[in-house]
């Protein structure tokens, strides 16, 4: 836990420290997320205010699908930068011989749940890179009924 507080830190400190001309928006983004869940992320941009984001996952001996809608918001005075928040849902599976500390069944499970998500976005200008940083309460409703906090970084490659 100490080591994803210490990564969402530095990752502030280097997104706010980063010149202010960037673009506000993109049309669609791919690219890679590290933390819970990690995986490939896409996003795209519906409008210049909503965007849908999906990640696949891969871990614990399973895998999982999340889907997000999102509402982005420009910060005064940092171009660029855009903070969001929504929700969405996940599904995902399991196999507690695999490492994961929450499921109980060595067989495997299957979680189904919704998802919430708050986060900050950084678009560059002079390349077509975003660098995204957010946090997921997901609430699982199938196998167990549980209430997890997730946290993640995301890098795309960006799309006009």
């Amino acid at each position: 836990m100490k080591r994803v507080a210490f990564i969402i830190v530095i990752t502030a400190i280097s997104l706010l420290s980063l010149s202010a001309s960037a673009q506000q928006t993109y049309k669609t983004g791919l690219g890679l997320r590290g933390g819970y869940p990690s995986g490939i992320t896409a996003k795209h941009f519906l409008n210049n205010t909503s965007a849908v984001e999906g990640v696949l996952s891969f871990g614990w001996g399973g895998f999982g699908i999340t889907g997000l809608y999102q509402l982005h918001n420009p910060i005064p005075d940092l171009p660029g930068f855009n903070w969001y928040y929504g929700g969405g849902a996940h599904l995902a599976t399991a196999k507690e011989n695999e490492g994961n500390p929450w499921t109980g069944n060595p067989e495997g499970k299957i979680f189904l749940g919704v998802d919430g998500v708050i986060g900050a976005e950084y678009v560059f200008n002079e390349a077509p890179i975003s660098i995204g940083l957010d946090v997921l309460p997901i609430l699982n409703i199938v196998s167990e009924l549980d209430i997890w906090f997730n946290a993640g970084l995301s890098i795309r490659y960006t799309f006009k």
